[in-house]
């Protein structure tokens, strides 16, 4: 009745890539795991196993990333490298090409594609490049709790093996922040743009107006900074679209005086006026919404 258990975690590893196969963040030799195992009756592992691939399908699609396929790696006949007998290696891959079905997921299956212990299925992601980069993967695994003779107390007070679900729905984080970067061209969508909003003083005299409404926006958990430089407004908005902040609020003697802002967004398109509460209201969907647009 405890069944399934779930543990995940962030790791380090380290892989000694030759020099000329390291590649900025997507092939590096030091990177972090987002690791995590799930030990199931047999009779779970089926939903088990396309709950994990919802998860990645929810990650990509929430990132917009459409250009990827699905491989069912599994073991080379002609290499001694895995472990285990036939009967569990088939009953793996089974299960994967089933979850697959059920999931309608377009999926190609290649030989000696899977781990030493188990099948898997891999998602590839194809960059701006059009360069090939495996993402998220789950194995299916009924070769180590095997060998390391784990156990689980059926209904029946009987001692049964579970199955063991190894997945990762980013991969490397590095490999996937590098992705990322390429894939939004740096301009982020709101919801993960480092800095998310800046507010732009047209004078010292705004400043303090400017701070307000920061501490405002702050208050409703966005990520707001002031740019209280020295620098003419062009070089302000010029400096805020450099660093591909989805939104400019630029504040100026008129705007103080009747309590607004002018929105402007890094692709240079303006808004308009709008109250501070009006531009909460908008940015704070946009961002709970996780939307790839900013309006």
């Amino acid at each position: 009745r405890d069944l399934p258990v779930r543990y995940a975690e962030f790791g380090t590893v380290y892989r000694y890539e030759q020099s000329g196969e390291l590649h900025g963040l997507t092939r590096v030799r030091g990177f972090t795991v987002d690791d995590g195992h799930l030990f199931v009756r047999p009779d779970q592992l089926l939903e088990e196993f396309e709950e994990v691939v919802r998860l990645i399908q929810l990650v990509f699609s929430t990132l917009g990333l459409s250009d990827f396929r699905a491989r069912v790696g599994i073991r080379d006949p002609q290499s001694d490298k895995y472990v285990g007998d036939d009967a569990l290696w088939n009953l793996a891959a089974d299960a994967i090409i089933q979850a697959c079905e059920a999931l309608n997921l377009n999926y190609t299956v290649e030989e000696g594609e899977a781990a030493f212990y188990g099948p898997k299925l891999d998602f590839i992601f194809r960059d701006v490049l059009k360069r090939e980069w495996q993402l998220g993967t789950v194995q299916v695994d009924y070769n180590l709790p095997e060998r390391f003779e784990l156990e689980y107390v059926a209904e029946d007070s009987s001692r049964q093996r579970p199955v063991m679900i190894h997945r990762a729905p980013f991969g490397s984080l590095e490999r996937f922040i590098g992705i990322i970067i390429e894939h939004f061209d740096g301009k982020f969508p709101a919801w993960l743009a480092p800095t998310q909003v800046r507010m732009v003083p047209v004078t010292d005299k705004n400043i303090a107006y400017a701070e307000g409404i920061a501490a405002t926006l702050r208050a409703r958990g966005m990520r707001v900074d002031v740019d209280a430089s020295k620098a003419r407004m062009g070089g302000k908005i010029a400096a805020a679209r450099e660093l591909n902040i989805p939104y400019m609020l630029i504040v100026g003697n008129r705007d103080q005086e009747a309590g607004t802002v002018s929105v402007r967004l890094r692709n240079d398109e303006e808004l308009g006026a709008m109250t501070p509460d009006e531009f909460a209201a908008l940015a704070g969907r946009i961002i709970s919404e996780k939307s790839l647009d900013l309006q």
